[in-house]
């Protein structure tokens, strides 16, 4: 599918996942491992992941977890140990910004959402409305 893991991938990341051997056996860590790049890669809520991913609490526990835990910066390092760090690429198709990202309340220099109307506005900050008649 579009978001899961190449078996390149897996081999890479799965010797640097948490192993916890007692207690309750743990689920897929590669299906819990996609669902959470599904949600990360879509931009999706966690309640609209698909069920081919587990169940959803699970996948966000363990995203949590695991970033509290600091797994998430021990496989980045890793992996970017392993690169040049001359050449550095960011997938943009994958970046998103949230609705109210352009909403910053004390940024006066913000070019987005209703600059022009703010332009067009006098001293008053008012916008001259042309009357209607009746």
């Amino acid at each position: 599918m579009r978001y899961e893991l190449s078996d390149y991938e897996w081999t890479a990341i799965k010797p640097m996942l948490p192993n916890k051997p007692r207690g309750v056996r743990r689920v897929n860590d590669r299906r819990v491992l996609n669902g959470i790049f599904w949600v990360l890669r879509s931009g999706a809520p966690w309640r609209d992941l698909p069920e081919t991913y587990g169940p959803r609490t699970t996948c966000y526990n363990r995203f949590v977890r695991w970033r509290q835990a600091g797994v998430w910066d021990q496989i980045m390092d890793a992996l970017v140990a392993g690169h040049d760090p001359a050449v550095q690429m960011i997938d943009t198709s994958a970046v998103r910004v949230h609705q109210h990202g352009a909403c910053i309340a004390d940024n006066k220099h913000q070019g987005m959402g209703r600059s022009r109307e703010r332009a067009a506005a006098g001293e008053n900050g008012c916008i001259e409305q042309p009357s209607r008649r009746a």
